[in-house]
């Protein structure tokens, strides 16, 4: 009896367990990107890096220059259970101007493009969708995004991480994120912790 019992509770925590997945999104600076994300439910890590270039290349200094082929980007650990793909990307097109090529604001150059990331061919059509979506019902005109296939994530030096949390009084936090933050909260309010 006690092994019947086992094999149903084994059952079903598999049916209830989901492997996190990971998305990966560069919209301008990577702080900007990674405040807007870190309080969402449903996700559950947010790390700023670099992507789209080489590893011998993915360090701030280098990216800064433009000339990596990187981009600041975050990636995203989420579970789906609580947070769906379409969900991610409302946040991430509401958190920046898709419509700028190759810079957000003030942060000018390549890598500061607006660029996802994606694991597989459903990721792809889902996103593709949503851009399509946003152009059809004029939310945007002239979507910029890069959707590339994920290669290789390279994580940014440990003073870039958590870096609006523990950097708010910095102007760049207080005048540039913030105000992106209170807006992302009071439009998605359901979405934040």
């Amino acid at each position: 009896m006690h092994i019947i019992l086992i094999i149903i509770l084994s059952y079903f925590n598999m049916i209830q367990t989901t492997e996190d997945k990971n998305i990966y999104f560069g919209g301008g600076c990577f702080w900007c990107i990674e405040a807007a994300f870190q309080e969402l439910k449903g996700v559950i890590k947010v790390e700023s890096g670099y992507s789209g270039g080489e590893e011998k290349t993915a360090n701030y200094e280098s990216v800064i220059s433009g000339k990596t082929k990187h981009a600041e980007v975050c990636k995203i650990t989420y579970n789906e259970n609580i947070i769906s793909l379409d969900n991610l990307l409302t946040v991430f097109f509401l958190a920046h101007d898709p419509t700028q090529l190759n810079k957000q604001g003030n942060d000018i150059g390549p890598q500061y493009r607006s660029i996802i990331f994606y694991n597989d061919v459903g990721e792809k059509e889902k996103i593709d969708n949503y851009i399509r979506q946003l152009e059809d019902e004029k939310v945007y005109q002239n979507i910029q995004t890069e959707i590339v296939f994920f290669n290789a994530f390279y994580k940014a030096e440990t003073y870039h991480q958590n870096y609006f949390n523990l950097n708010q009084n910095q102007p760049y936090c207080s005048f540039i994120i913030n105000p992106k933050i209170q807006k992302l909260r009071n439009k998605l309010k359901d979405y934040y912790k």
